[in-house]
């Protein structure tokens, strides 16, 4: 029986075949990094750690106000000629910027003789009740006296300026300013330098209310 030449030619084609390349792989995407898992009880995941930055130092704090005054000695300025300047008591007790004095006097025109004419006060206010002065507010500067006429209340005759005496500080000359009033007929103690170094002039108003006008030596 003669053999199928077609089975021959196929199976010398098998044999020259050549075998064929396999398809290379397709390249994986790379996956996505995951999320941090959060941290139980809903705290969020910690931030990638940034890398440190140097900074300019703060400069240092100053120290407490309190204690720095606190700390402070009384200094007495004398190329400026004040006086000594002491801390303030923490916690502080009590500030103000001015004060002035009441006078109660038995004549009240008699009074503003003295120390308007006199001593050159000038009447910033005037209190009339029915028609009739009863009180004024004199200022010089940046000091106030209140002047009352007595009511006679509390009797007739009562000493008034017994143990009672106010000081001002003067920013003229005292040998000048004692030359005026005396000049106008008020009676005037100094100049004189006080023990406690300071230049003072006295002076006596009529109902005995003593007034010491004083001046730094350095002014």
């Amino acid at each position: 029986m003669a053999k199928k030449p077609a089975a021959r030619k196929k199976s010398a084609a098998k044999g020259k075949a050549t075998a064929r390349p396999k398809p290379l792989a397709k390249a994986r995407p790379q996956a996505k990094p995951k999320p941090a898992a959060k941290a139980k009880g809903g705290a969020r995941p910690l931030a990638a750690a940034r890398p440190a930055v140097a900074r300019p130092k703060a400069a240092p704090k100053p120290r407490a106000a309190a204690a720095t005054k606190a700390a402070r000695q009384p200094v007495l300025a004398a190329a400026t000629g004040t006086r000594p300047i002491f801390p303030r008591q923490q916690p502080e007790t009590l500030r103000l910027r001015g004060l002035s004095a009441g006078l109660t006097v038995d004549d009240l025109a008699r009074s503003m003789r003295f120390w308007v004419d006199g001593l050159g006060f000038y009447v910033k206010e005037r209190w009339e009740r029915n028609g009739v002065l009863g009180g004024v507010s004199l200022v010089a500067g940046g000091c106030e006296v209140n002047l009352s006429q007595d009511d006679w209340a509390k009797g007739r005759g009562r000493l008034k300026g017994v143990g009672v005496r106010l000081y001002a500080e003067a920013t003229e000359d005292l040998g000048a300013l004692a030359e005026r009033v005396r000049r106008r007929g008020v009676p005037a103690a100094g100049p004189v330098v006080a023990p406690w170094g300071a230049r003072v002039l006295h002076f006596n108003d009529p109902d005995g209310f003593q007034l010491t006008i004083f001046q730094d030596m350095g002014g």
